[in-house]
């Protein structure tokens, strides 16, 4: 799941945000910064970034943590590099904000809410978020919302004003989904009875 969940979020970062200038904020959107103004793919600086950010999470949640957030980074790192290979499929999303907006937030949303859930972080703010909400005792969607902030500030570097207030629904959408499918509650299977 922590494998799968990476999946859908590199495909939604690299089909729908990284062309449409909807960016997302956190690590996410520093990747897509660096891209942008050094040319670094974020299947690099994402693998560097989070490395620093799984120490973090390794002191603070533990061995496990860090096993299914390898298995979630990796899978990322290599979805997001299969990607680059293809074309986009959406080579227009651009000229509808509102739609990448919304539609890239799902992909972000529910793929990190997919590897949170699992165990794991694909991005190095998932490792992040969830290391200071257990610390402060702040739910994860607050704190990942103030980071991303933070981010998409730097973003008016390249990004105009209007796209920025795009990527802010984009964020707020995003962030809730996390922290909805993260507290999801999932009904328990019933034994089976042998007759």
């Amino acid at each position: 799941m922590a494998a799968l969940g990476s999946m859908i979020l590199a495909f939604g970062l690299y089909n729908i945000h990284s062309f449409s200038k909807v960016t997302e904020g956190g690590i996410l959107g520093l990747e897509l910064l660096f891209d942008h103004w050094f040319n670094i793919s974020p299947a690099v600086s994402g693998l560097i970034m989070n490395a620093v950010c799984y120490a973090v999470g390794l002191a603070l949640l533990g061995s496990d943590f860090i096993v299914y957030s390898l298995i979630s980074g990796g899978a990322f790192s290599l979805s997001y590099a299969i990607f680059e290979l293809f074309p986009p499929i959406f080579p227009g999303i651009g000229n509808y904000p509102l739609l990448a907006a919304v539609l890239g937030a799902v992909f972000v949303g529910v793929g990190v809410g997919i590897s949170v859930r699992s165990g794991g972080a694909p991005g190095g703010d998932d490792a992040l978020a969830l290391s200071l909400s257990k610390i402060s005792r702040l739910k994860i969607e607050w704190i990942y919302f103030i980071f991303d902030v933070t981010v998409l500030g730097l973003s008016l570097t390249y990004i105009p004003l209007k796209r920025i207030l795009f990527s802010l629904l984009s964020v707020l959408i995003s962030s809730k989904l996390v922290g909805v499918i993260q507290r999801l509650q999932l009904p328990k299977r019933k034994p089976k009875r042998n007759k």
